[in-house]
């Protein structure tokens, strides 16, 4: 059974960047670096063995004064190379640290993409979170773009203390992008709108209205179904790639860290009004890709 939906998986779900953008190897000291990338004495690079018998990469990227630690699960068509821009705007503009990873078979990370490894991928992950860093779960965010809503709320789904979670241009399942069914196919996988019933955090929803890839339906019935909803950004004319570069994107999640914070010091849920600033465009993103080969 596990073989058949990984086989779904695979066939319509996994488009990894081919070459990679990037390689990991050892720097003069001894630490792991990115080929190609400029050092940067606040980001860690990691080599995670996971569960399901590959090794994947991971980068933590510190901010001194961050108060909250976002986990981030990037899209379909990208690797850790193409996302390091972004990586850097999130750090500085949110002022949290960001830990992200490659799946199986993404980027410099051994193995073969599937379902199952992701939840293995994330996993590894934040076992490295707790062991490397003392992170909490009252100090994790996890933040899932488009496919990697899948790792997410299947890691959201077993974490009872997290502070919250931020869904991207996020999926029902991997059956509903293609067909509008109604019921869970058992040979189905991210069963995203199954998950999202067991998470006990505040979950923000993020899409774009004209998203031809992901349609809007997704995530207005990922924040119906959220049991704690917080206030939703509907991106308008927004698409399934280009949400970072509206300036509501980043005035609306720093409302909604702000929000985290009260929420953790005070118990409150009342968010202060967020600054107007705003990313620059930046070219790194690629979207989840959806079709057979």
């Amino acid at each position: 059974m596990g073989n058949v939906t990984s086989g779904v998986a695979a066939k319509f779900a996994f488009f990894p960047p081919d070459p990679p953008t990037y390689d990991v190897q050892k720097g003069g000291d001894g630490k792991l670096v990115f080929t190609g990338v400029t050092a940067d004495k606040n980001m860690d690079v990691h080599l995670l063995d996971t569960k399901g018998g590959n090794q994947i990469v991971a980068t933590f990227w510190k901010h001194p004064f961050a108060r909250f630690t976002l986990l981030y699960s990037h899209g379909n068509a990208a690797d850790l190379g193409q996302m390091q821009e972004l990586f850097i705007e999130l750090r500085a503009h949110l002022r949290v640290n960001v830990m992200s990873y490659d799946y199986s078979g993404y980027g410099a990370s051994s193995g073969k993409p599937s379902e199952f490894n992701t939840y293995d991928d994330i996993e590894a992950v934040y076992n490295c979170l707790k062991g490397e860093y003392d992170i909490k779960q009252e100090d994790l965010i996890l933040y899932g773009q488009s496919v990697g809503s899948g790792p997410t709320l299947h890691l959201a789904s077993r974490l009872q203390n997290l502070r919250g979670v931020v869904l991207h241009g996020a999926i029902l399942s991997g059956i509903r992008v293609l067909y509008p069914v109604k019921v869970t196919f058992w040979f189905d996988i991210f069963k995203n709108i199954d998950k999202i019933r067991q998470v006990n955090c505040p979950v923000l929803v993020i899409h774009g209205t004209n998203d031809d890839v992901v349609d809007w339906s997704h995530g207005k019935r990922l924040w119906e179904l959220s049991k704690e909803k917080y206030d939703p950004l509907w991106v308008k004319g927004g698409g399934h790639c280009n949400l970072e570069t509206y300036p509501e994107y980043i005035k609306h999640l720093r409302k909604y860290i702000s929000a985290m914070e009260k929420l953790s010091l005070s118990k409150s849920t009342k968010q202060p009004l967020a600054s107007s600033s705003s990313f620059t465009e930046v070219k790194h993103n690629k979207c989840l890709r959806f079709g057979k080969r």
